[in-house]
């Protein structure tokens, strides 16, 4: 029996077709996946299907009602996820899953089976708000009120962004359960893992369906866009040397570094060094760390006790000499959305005090290296988010600094588009330039030099991707990782 049927749905905004006569059914109680690139019209589909945009053309059923004229009927029967956090942040976990179940008239207690499974991993924490929360307990409380009113589909843009491996496993063995209460599942997500996870999968692109199958069948097809080859970082020989001539000078140092809050010990008494032109890759669960562990490194934030130099300055008296010698680019974008790409490229160089003549040169071969030469007056807010990516990461590096911190640079991109990324990484680590990375893709810590983990504050194993995939016994670094994270005492909260 059919969930969900979309018929010839166009949707244009200005100029730009966000969905070219896109056509799909779901059937009822599947887990169906909606994968693609950025900008590929994914957020647009979910968007029709709940009844918060008009199409312009074609026709859309959710369990058989139509999205234009029995929408009331629609939004009974729905939950949605969006891309974007959806809870309030100065309400408790009780109060935000109150407030939803208020908004389609029913009651926790009503409800509370259907989201048992999900909220009572998170129930004992109910008087805490919810921007106190780690990523994966935020989006546990997000998928509890987007069930509590049981609906019976459930659409979830990208829910897993930003959560660290080991949370977005349970999360996705909780959605597993949900096929119990009859409950269709639609999600759209960047990791092939979870595309995995799918009964069937729809690959977006250009605001066109490319196919419909299974997640073998369509990762297989178009393995050029989901799988792309590995980077030969051998490729040029000339920018290696200069990595291997300077390859023993220490650019990070750091002893027995401590950061507490009160008697919690965010990051307890790390101790690591990192080399001129390494990638250096920093990884750990949600709450493990390592963001603390990255603002004192960058001057952002003071160390309890331990030492630590960056770019060969003291993180305790010399943070403001680090913050002019290093490139940082956050996990939420850092760039101005309503400047042109030019604009935020000559608002940061002369931030850094380069020369107005420099900064003119250097922007016209940036722009010409990213292929954004007819894009220089585009407004950043405009760009798809893969392209604010590359951006974001070439203006941090744009004053060619010893050292550049990376904070989940690629959260939410699609494979191609990460691809390209890390040559970009790749580029400037072949240059000299020192990369600090947190991810969570474990695809891109195999890529590292070496990598660190991080668990309950401290550094539990550090190494080579291969030096740690031997000690472990395990086939990959995602294994790596899930093992030494399920070790952790700290609670999650």
């Amino acid at each position: 029996m059919t969930s969900i049927e979309v018929n010839h749905i166009s949707k244009s905004f200005g100029t730009v077709k966000a969905l070219d006569d896109v056509s799909l059914s779901v059937n009822r109680s599947e887990v169906f996946g909606l994968i693609g690139p950025d900008g590929a019209g994914k957020t647009t589909l979910f968007r029709l299907l709940c009844t918060l945009l008009l199409a312009d053309s074609g026709e859309a059923k959710v369990d058989g009602f139509d999205v234009v004229t029995q929408m009331s009927e629609i939004r009974k029967r729905l939950g949605y996820m969006p891309g974007k956090f959806s809870l309030y942040e100065d309400l408790t976990v009780r109060e935000n899953l109150e407030f939803f179940a208020t908004l389609f008239g029913t009651t926790v207690d009503a409800g509370y089976d259907t989201i048992k499974a999900i909220y009572s991993q998170i129930e004992r924490f109910s008087n805490r708000k919810a921007g106190a929360l780690s990523g994966g307990m935020k989006q546990k409380l997000a998928l509890s009120c987007a069930l509590v009113h049981q609906p019976s589909v459930l659409i979830l843009d990208e829910p897993t962004t930003g959560v660290d491996p080991v949370s977005r496993k349970e999360l996705w063995e909780m959605l597993g359960t949900l096929k119990d209460h009859n409950i269709t599942i639609v999600a759209a997500t960047p990791y092939l893992d979870e595309v995995r996870r799918c009964e069937r999968v729809a690959f977006l692109h250009n605001g066109r369906i490319q196919g419909i199958g299974s997640p073998t069948e369509i990762l297989t097809q178009f393995a050029h866009i989901f799988n792309p080859p590995r980077i030969d970082r051998g490729a040029n020989n000339e920018a290696e040397s200069i990595v291997q001539s300077s390859s023993n000078e220490n650019v990070i140092e750091v002893q027995h570094l401590v950061k507490a809050f009160g008697t919690f010990h965010a990051v307890d008494d790390i101790s690591f060094t990192v080399k001129k032109g390494e990638i250096f890759g920093f990884l750990g669960a949600n709450r493990a760390g390592k963001t603390t562990a990255m603002h004192m490194l960058t001057g952002l934030n003071q160390p309890t006790s331990g030492t630590g130099k960056v770019a060969g300055f003291d993180i305790r008296t010399q943070h403001e000499l680090i913050k002019q010698h290093i490139g940082y680019m956050s996990q939420r974008f850092s760039l101005y959305s309503d400047l042109t790409v030019a604009e935020n490229i000559r608002l940061f160089a002369g931030i850094y005090g380069m020369d107005d003549d420099v900064i003119a040169r250097k922007t016209d071969q940036l722009l010409e290296r990213l292929q954004f030469a007819e894009h220089r007056n585009d407004l950043v807010g405009s760009l798809p988010l893969g392209w604010k990516q590359k951006l974001a990461f070439s203006v941090s590096i744009f004053h060619e600094p010893s050292i550049v911190f990376l904070d989940e640079p690629t959260g939410g991109v699609d494979p191609a588009t990460r691809r390209q990324f890390w040559e970009l990484i790749y580029e400037a680590a072949q240059h000299g330039i020192t990369v600090f990375v947190t991810t969570h893709y474990m695809d891109e810590a195999e890529y590292c030099d070496r990598i660190s983990i991080m668990v309950d504050g401290k550094i539990s194993a550090i190494g080579t991707p291969d030096e740690l995939k031997s000690l472990y016994g395990f086939q990959n670094i995602d294994q790596v990782f899930t093992h030494l994270a399920r070790q952790a005492t700290r609670s999650s909260d």
